[in-house]
């Protein structure tokens, strides 16, 4: 007996002996299992609302939908009750820029002797603001305005001419009635006149320019305003403010090789679908350093984008969650996507996108390709022999950008910089074309909570959201925001319009419409908050607020930080 107990003990201790080889093995795979598992599992982040969650297009699931953790996104976008491709009511609302029977013709008012020349700044679209107002300012100085000279040495480093860009024989010929224009200085004593040089103080009004730089013109005859861009200010007497438009909106073209490659690329959209969406990105790693905001990408992205930052000496460390409550974030390629979606733009629409470097690249395009499988930009739709005349030169292959946005069915922009600003306007100006800007401010909350909501509550959110938002008439009233992104002077609306919200719906026949220039006084008070009322007096770099209000505040680093102004400014 004591002999067995001996053996089954024996026995124990050998199967005991085994197992602990056995049961470290076990232990030892687990706890290997356990770290890459903590390697690999994305750290906890408050802005992991912001990750990208969606499948890839090439594995979304066979039926009408594209499938996430949270909700699945319909194909079809969402319920609207209006008409996705046109503005409310603006058949009843056109461009109006013609000079009154007041305004003397430019042959009667010129002086002799007096020569103003312009000198821009900035990329393409801050130049454009440079060239409309310059020609107001040679108006108001009753001078002869010489052809303007494009920036040739700013961040930008394009070599084009005015004339390499603009048609300038149009140009002149077109404006003839109101400024007199000539292409170089006059020769005296068989020398080229000389310019005095000169700048002007931001938003300087008539007055400023008849105290200030008249006095000048007379004694040197001939003034060139260096760095002209934001010099004239935003609010001027009518005829002054429908000039802008004739410059902006009728005199300035693009050259015909210009012109003629950008309407190849908005043919080829056009052959690809009857409607197409523009999206004006601006994802670039210098956009997003210098909005500092958090988009997501953790220790890796406050890196590379706090590198870039320290460039410019005069940025601050700013707080990336007060940044995106206030709207002074773009939204990520995804948030576009879902936005757009929302507001019942299907999978099948086509999106072309005008943009630089995008940070992130294909991973953060992803999941907007994944909601719009039909994305293109002018590298996509034409050749690279094709491009090859303007991709040396920036502004050449903007105007291309420019020219296939304005000619989109709808135009979103994810910031308010100078292109968005112009094209917002010009849309305003030629049929109030639906243009789409993101009401951040309102938006950013309802992106942080989306992984509590269902679609259906969130497409709904983001409609109520954009309304106001989305370029249709009377939107903004009068004199809200920058003239060049509102140019309510030059907006004429049908007075039988006028006269059915009087009295009601009522029906009329054809009769007299008599065009009257638009007022609004039914703004949404929550909605005039976005678009600051630009006063001549303030500075325009004063105001706030870059991607959600009318007036970025890149503007106000100017004068300390003229390269990161041009970077930023289209």
């Amino acid at each position: 007996m004591a002999l067995q107990r001996r053996r089954h003990n024996n026995y124990q201790r050998i199967r005991i002996r085994l197992l602990i080889p056995l049961i470290s093995g076990v232990a030892a795979a687990l706890l290997v299992l356990f770290s890459l598992l903590s390697i690999l599992a994305p750290s906890p982040n408050d802005t992991d609302h912001l990750r990208h969650f969606y499948t890839s297009s090439l594995n979304a699931p066979p039926d009408d939908a594209i499938t996430t953790p949270v909700f699945r996104v319909p194909r079809g976008g969402g319920k609207m009750d209006r008409h996705v491709w046109s503005s409310r009511n603006s058949e009843h609302f056109h461009g109006c820029s013609d000079a009154g029977n007041k305004f003397p013709k430019a042959q009667v008012i010129t002086q002799p002797n007096r020569y103003l020349m312009i000198a821009t700044s900035g990329g393409l679209n801050q130049q454009r603001t440079g060239i409309t107002d310059g020609v107001v300012a040679a108006r108001i100085l009753n001078a002869t305005l010489v052809i303007p000279k494009l920036d040739q040495k700013s961040f930008w480093k394009d070599s084009s001419n005015f004339s390499e860009i603009f048609d300038v024989d149009w140009f002149i010929s077109y404006l003839s009635k109101d400024v007199k224009i000539i292409k170089q200085l006059p020769r005296r004593g068989g020398k080229t006149l000389s310019s005095y040089n000169m700048r002007v103080p931001r938003k300087c009004n008539e007055r400023c320019y008849v105290n200030r730089i008249l006095p000048v013109l007379l004694k040197k005859h001939a003034v060139q305003l260096s760095k002209f861009d934001y010099r004239l200010a935003n609010r001027l007497d009518t005829e002054y403010q429908k000039l802008r438009c004739r410059v902006n909106y009728h005199a300035l073209r693009f050259t015909n090789p210009i012109f003629s490659m950008g309407e190849k690329l908005v043919h080829r959209m056009r052959m690809r679908s009857k409607h197409y969406i523009a999206l004006h990105l601006r994802f670039e790693p210098d956009m997003l350093a210098f909005s500092g905001c958090d988009y997501g990408g953790g220790e890796k992205e406050q890196k590379e984008l706090g590198t870039i930052r320290r460039r410019w000496k005069t940025l601050h460390r700013s707080n990336p969650d007060r940044q995106r409550r206030q709207g002074k974030c773009p939204l990520t390629p995804e948030e576009v996507g879902l936005m757009l979606r929302a507001l019942g733009y299907g999978s099948d629409v086509h999106i072309y996108v005008a943009s630089g470097e995008v940070y992130g690249g294909e991973e953060t395009l992803a999941p907007l390709k994944a909601l719009f499988p039909n994305f293109h930009s002018k590298d996509t739709i034409a050749t690279k022999e094709e491009l090859e005349p303007f991709s040396p030169f920036s502004s050449r292959m903007a105007a291309l950008d420019f020219i296939v946005c304005d000619e989109s069915d709808v135009f979103v922009t994810n910031n308010n910089g100078n292109m968005a600003k112009i094209l917002a306007g010009r849309r305003r100006y030629f049929g109030h074309k639906p243009t789409i800007r993101p009401n951040a401010k309102k938006l950013y909350r309802l992106f942080l909570n989306r992984n509590n909501l269902t679609w259906e509550v969130f497409a709904s959110s983001v409609r109520t959201f954009q309304k106001g938002f989305m370029g249709e008439p009377k939107e903004v009233r009068p004199g809200r925001g920058g003239f060049h992104e509102n140019p309510s002077t030059c907006i004429c609306e049908d007075s039988v319009t006028k006269v059915e919200k009087i009295s009601g719906p009522r029906k009329y026949g054809k009769d007299n419409t008599n065009r009257k220039n638009v007022t609004n006084n039914d703004q949404d008070v929550d909605d005039e908050s976005e678009w600051p009322d630009m006063d001549d007096d303030e500075d325009q770099g004063d105001e706030k607020g870059m991607f959600n209000e009318t007036i970025s505040d890149y503007e106000a680093l100017n004068s300390e930080d003229p390269e990161l102004e041009e970077i930023l400014s289209d």
